[in-house]
């Protein structure tokens, strides 16, 4: 589909040879002598070339009434160089760009071709954010259970405002899209949205990633970085298994909950953000607070707004919906004929325990998808892993002779280090510990080096 560009100039000499110009390059155009005569054709247009200096309503009048009516259609201003100061006012009141003249067509082409560009980024921006936001509506996140319905209904109640959420639950229950639910759903769903896996972030790395640093910080910062709070300035942050952050960020974290400030690593200067944050776990803080790896204070200012989301196990009544969602989903993208779920292979679904909840579900359906040669689901396509790790029966507990329980749980933890070549968070994971739950135990060990 070809751009319509909407040229408005008083000289009828300079507007023709800008029309064939145009014509030339593919571009439809439509014309006007004056702003008046324009005014009509302003939604038609992909883009709107105009000068500033005009008969009756000027080119600055025009384009305040353009930002007052929210026309698409980004603007270029066309200037003699004696009004430069106007043209970098226009700049600032909406316009993308300006031409001084006399200009070349050259030049002309180049502008026009920049401010086409932005135009089709930013339209394919917006569809991206929109699609991204019906993505994450109440009709695709499935749940029909009190207690969903419960969480939707908070969900609502808490997106329009700013206050900080703690969302907890096991893996695999849905944190994810329920944070970008509320993202979504808030005022600053047009903003930006960044999540941040304290898991994932090497701990001497944590601190330079989350704030930021400044060139000359340390050994190989040859230049600044702004960190993920500043990203997300004006938007939300998500951050998930907030548990995992050491106590020396935490601290950090704190000042940023309760002042909105902060320094980059390496400068004294104090930088303001306007975040929202999320933050969400699938641990037990209350016990951390009690070892003593997660603070007492950032507890509280994280759990203003509290949403427990149960497992699979305990709702359910959701399985179903749910299975049918992600047959609807997958289906098309594996290039499965599968279009239903037979009855005896839904009752094999909730006769399952689901130990990773929604997030293994649906793995379960996409592999069975992949199986399935017919066009409805049967008991024998589900495949499920009922014994994902060997497990001790009670008839093999017990403690090795000659060690005490203290000396079993340091050997225990010596083994992962060992297994992990001394990573702390890999061999936290191993022994189903958070970090810094780890590093509490190798402090009470005296092992902490």
């Amino acid at each position: 589909m070809k751009q319509r560009i909407l040229v408005v100039e008083d000289e009828e000499k300079l507007r023709r040879v800008i029309e064939l110009q145009l014509l030339s390059a593919g571009f439809e155009v439509e014309k006007a002598g004056s702003a008046e005569e324009a005014l009509p054709l302003l939604d038609r247009a992909s883009l709107i070339l105009t000068d500033l200096r005009l008969p009756g309503m000027s080119g600055m009048e025009m384009l305040t009434l353009i930002q007052k009516q929210n026309t698409r259609a980004p603007v270029i201003i066309m200037t003699a160089y004696g009004t430069i100061e106007d043209a970098v006012q226009a700049m600032k009141a909406g316009a993308v760009d300006f031409l001084p003249k006399p200009f070349s067509l050259d030049h002309l082409m180049a502008v026009v071709n920049k401010a086409v560009e932005m135009r089709s980024l930013r339209d394919e921006n917006r569809q991206l954010r929109e699609e991204l936001g019906r993505r994450y509506e109440f009709d695709n996140i499935v749940g029909r259970s009190p207690a969903m319905q419960e969480i939707f209904g908070t969900i609502l109640r808490v997106a329009p405002t700013r206050a900080t959420v703690l969302l907890a639950g096991e893996s695999g229950v849905g944190k994810d899209l329920i944070a970008r639910a509320i993202h979504f759903h808030s005022p600053r769903a047009e903003r930006p949205l960044v999540k941040i896996n304290c898991t994932a972030l090497p701990e001497n790395l944590m601190e330079s990633e989350l704030f930021g640093y400044e060139k000359g910080a340390f050994t190989g910062a040859m230049t600044s970085k702004p960190g993920k709070f500043e990203q997300a300035d004006t938007g939300t942050v998500f951050l998930d298994e907030i548990g995992d952050v050491p106590l020396a960020v935490q601290v950090k974290l704190l000042r940023i909950l309760q002042e909105r400030e902060f320094e980059r690593l390496g400068s004294n200067k104090t930088r303001h953000i306007d975040v929202r944050i999320i933050a969400a776990t699938n641990q037990d803080l209350r016990a951390a607070l009690e070892q003593g790896t997660f603070r007492e204070d950032l507890f509280y200012r994280l759990n203003v707004v509290p949403i427990e989301i149960p497992p699979l196990r305990e709702r359910k009544v959701d399985i179903k919906s749910l299975a049918e969602h992600f047959v609807q989903k997958l289906a098309a993208d594996s290039g499965s004929q599968v279009q239903s779920i037979a009855t005896e292979a839904l009752d094999k679904l909730l006769s399952y325990d689901w130990p990773g909840n929604v997030r293994e579900l649906e793995n379960v359906i996409e592999r069975s998808l992949v199986m399935c040669s017919g066009t409805a689901l049967d008991a024998k396509d589900i495949r499920l892993d009922l014994n994902p790790r060997s497990r001790h029966s009670a008839s093999d507990f017990g403690i090795p002779d000659g060690l005490s329980l203290d000396q079993y749980e340091q050997e225990l933890i010596k083994q992962a280090l060992k297994k992990a070549d001394g990573n702390k968070s890999q061999a936290a994971r191993l022994l189903g510990l958070t970090r810094n739950a780890l590093r509490y135990r190798l402090t009470q060990m005296g092992l902490e080096s």
